[in-house]
């Protein structure tokens, strides 16, 4: 059996929700399962707020050089290092973009949210083409989640969104190849990289929570691909591992996972 039939056919026994999305940047195949539903995103909306700060870069309406400021109390656990530096913080957009998508730091992502507003970012993100995708809520905001009000992210969306990325699309040449770097640097890469030899190249945005296992991004096999997976529900760690297998058996696929000769 060929990779595609025993990923789909694993992924149907999973309980609770899950999804993969599947493009080939060469062939144009694609495919997916439970592709198109909304899944509550853990940290995987942080990409497609670096696109909507890329878009209004783009125009002039922010710089990566505005001042932001991080008042003590405005701290949260989880990811990142924003939380163990003394006091008040103030760092530029750019630094906070920069931590938001390689630590996945979510002091950052946070003060980037109120930075824009909710507002701004809806309306970003519906001209970006995402509509399933929403970014309704800072992190660690029990009040509103507690009220219903949560994060989401749609596989296929996000894929569409790294596609244009790798097409240099996204809203433009500079943004789509900047997008792409600090994606390749991203620091969390034990799902799509966890059977990949290390340091193989792929750009990628993880999303984690005790229930949540999310990875999308590209690949950079011979024949570079997109694949975006969702999972909510109570088998966390053993999709985890379904991520790491199916990714290999997909990069094998893909024209293997030898690592490029060093150029002389």
């Amino acid at each position: 059996m060929g990779a595609k039939t025993t990923i789909l056919e694993e992924i149907r026994r999973f309980p609770g929700q899950a999804g993969i999305y599947y493009h080939s940047l060469t062939t144009g195949e694609t495919w997916g399962y439970r592709d198109t539903e909304p899944y509550l995103a853990a940290s995987i909306v942080k990409l497609p707020l670096m696109a909507a700060i890329l878009l209004w870069k783009s125009r002039g309406q922010t710089s990566f050089d505005d001042p932001v400021t991080i008042r003590e109390d405005q701290k949260i656990p989880g990811c990142g290092a924003v939380q163990f530096l003394n006091g008040d913080v103030t760092l530029t957009v750019g630094e906070l973009s920069k931590l938001m998508i390689t630590i996945s730091d979510s002091c950052a992502t946070n003060a980037l949210f109120r930075h824009y507003g909710a507002m701004a970012i809806h309306e970003a993100f519906l001209e970006l083409g995402m509509i399933g995708t929403q970014f309704n809520r800072e992190y660690w905001d029990a009040e509103r989640e507690n009220r219903g009000i949560n994060n989401y992210f749609v596989p296929r969306e996000m894929g569409c969104l790294l596609q244009k990325m790798y097409d240099r699309t996204l809203v433009d040449e500079a943004s789509s190849e900047w997008l792409e770097q600090i994606l390749r640097q991203q620091q969390i890469n034990h799902k799509l990289g966890g059977y990949l030899p290390m340091d193989y190249p792929m750009a990628h945005k993880t999303g984690d929570e005790e229930d949540k296992a999310h990875d999308v991004g590209i690949i950079f096999t011979p024949s570079p691909f997109i694949v975006c997976f969702a999972y909510v529900g109570p088998q966390m760690q053993a999709y985890e591992d379904f991520i790491r297998r199916s990714t290999r058996a997909l990069a094998e696929e893909n024209g293997g996972t030898d690592l490029p000769s060093p150029s002389l």
